[in-house]
C-alpha cells in the first residue's frame, strides 16, 4: 500500500502543515532569511515579475492559464512563508 502522503490528495499537502510546529517556524524563518536581503529581494522581486506581474493574452490556451495560476501560487505561498518567517503576519 502507498503511502497517502506521497501519492493522491495527500500530495497536495505540505509536510509541515499538520506536524511538528517547531519545523513550521524553522521552515518560515528559513525562506524569511533566503530572501533576506539586497539579493533576496532581487530574486523575489524576479519571481514576481515572472508571474504576478505578467498577464496571457486572450488566446492563451487553458493550459498555460493553469500553469501560470499554478506558478503564482507558489510565488504567494513563498511570499507567504518569508512573512510569517519576519513576523508580519
Amino acid at each position: 500500500m502507498s503511502d497517502p502522503i506521497q501519492t493522491g490528495w495527500g500530495a497536495l499537502t505540505p509536510v509541515i502543515a499538520g506536524g511538528d510546529p517547531d519545523l513550521k517556524a524553522k521552515t518560515e524563518r528559513a525562506f524569511a532569511r533566503c530572501f533576506a536581503g539586497v539579493e533576496g529581494e532581487l530574486a523575489l522581486s524576479h519571481l514576481r515579475g515572472l508571474t504576478l506581474d505578467r498577464a496571457l493574452g486572450p488566446n492563451s490556451t487553458d493550459a498555460a492559464l493553469r500553469h501560470l495560476d499554478g506558478q503564482r501560487c507558489l510565488v504567494l505561498h513563498i511570499q507567504s512563508l518569508i512573512d510569517r518567517g519576519r513576523g508580519l503576519s
